[in-house]
């Protein structure tokens, strides 16, 4: 499987030693492990304001990559889509998956060894079993009053 993310030339663990802030736009970019939960409708709880995820995915998400098919062109398309950066991650820890590189490192957490830069393949996400590869619905299939039937369990 060819990595979608540009890995190449990175500084070897940079991500052990260099703060979010300081990573340059490359090494910020391939913290994302692929794992296509950030395409993923939500659904908030009103009152507790737990966020639960769905396998109900953005129109644009790919199921077989676990990416998003127009990326670089995406607010076109989904103005809502938020671009994570340095400035927003604290407002938005609250819906990132659990396992999610940008969330984990925020929280001074390692990376799981199923890490595209720690295994050095972006295929070890999805032989992990943490990837929705081939597990969503496109959202213009379902209703959003039944996204609740297409809930999922977050690991802890």
């Amino acid at each position: 499987m060819t990595d979608p993310i540009d890995r190449s030339g990175l500084r070897p663990r940079y991500w052990e030693t260099t703060p979010l802030n300081r990573m340059t736009r490359a090494e910020w970019e391939a913290l994302c492990d692929g794992c296509g939960k950030c395409c993923l409708n939500k659904l908030e709880d009103e009152d507790s304001g737990a966020v639960a995820l769905t396998r109900v995915a953005c129109r644009l998400f790919d199921d077989a990559t676990c990416r998003c098919g127009q990326y670089d062109i995406r607010h076109q398309f989904v103005p809502e889509c938020i671009t994570l950066s340095v400035k927003n991650i604290e407002r938005n820890l609250y819906w990132l998956p659990e396992t999610c590189a940008y969330k984990l490192l925020w929280n001074k957490q390692p990376l799981y060894d199923w890490h595209p830069l720690i295994s050095g393949t972006p295929q070890s996400v999805h032989d992990a079993g943490v990837s929705m590869q081939h597990q969503t619905v496109a959202e213009f299939e379902v209703e959003e009053d039944d996204w609740e039937d297409y809930l999922i369990e977050e690991p802890t």
